[in-house]
């Protein structure tokens, strides 16, 4: 609940710093200039909320993969020829594996779910799956379509579980 509350929060904000009234527009002279680029209701409001409540999910597993690495193998790699692209391509990027997947993991698995920020960053017209599910068993009262598209979800979710699982298994095998 907490998590939630401050994420409620976050978002809200998004919404008064992406109005166009905000004051600080008018003090920096570019009230003209949103007026015309408005983010608010837009595609663009949105990714901007998803970026932001969303990113620490992905930085706390990838910063802990990170941590961990030995950063010996990639001087190691470099002193035997290798450029820094393709010592990060063979050492840094196989290493950080599960932190990138770790992360993606907390990051897609709410995000297939996401209803608040498209509805109140997007104007409920960008449509995520969360907002597709709510709008049938809210609006349309179509429960038996709202139920399948939330199976599907679940099943994509499964599936991307378990091809997770998968590789997991298969890089302890490699250690």
């Amino acid at each position: 609940m907490p998590f939630w509350t401050s994420f409620l929060i976050r978002t809200y904000a998004w919404l008064i710093l992406l109005d166009p009234d905000f004051p600080l527009f008018r003090a920096l002279g570019l009230d003209g200039l949103v007026d015309r680029a408005d983010l608010l209701d837009t595609p663009r409001a949105v990714y901007i909320g998803v970026a932001y409540n969303y990113l620490p999910l992905m930085v706390l597993p990838l910063y802990a993969a990170l941590e961990r690495i030995d950063w010996s193998f990639v001087e190691a790699a470099q002193d035997l020829g290798d450029s820094p692209l393709r010592a990060f391509r063979r050492i840094t990027l196989p290493l950080a594996l599960p932190g990138i997947l770790a992360g993606s993991l907390l990051v897609f698995i709410p995000l297939t779910g996401e209803y608040i920020i498209p509805v109140l960053l997007g104007g409920n017209t960008t449509f995520y799956a969360g907002n597709l599910i709510a709008q049938q068993f809210l609006e349309a009262r179509d429960w038996p379509l709202g139920s399948a598209l939330a199976m599907v979800v679940i099943g994509a979710l499964t599936i991307l579980l378990l091809v997770y699982a998968r590789m997991l298994g298969r890089q302890e095998q490699h250690s």
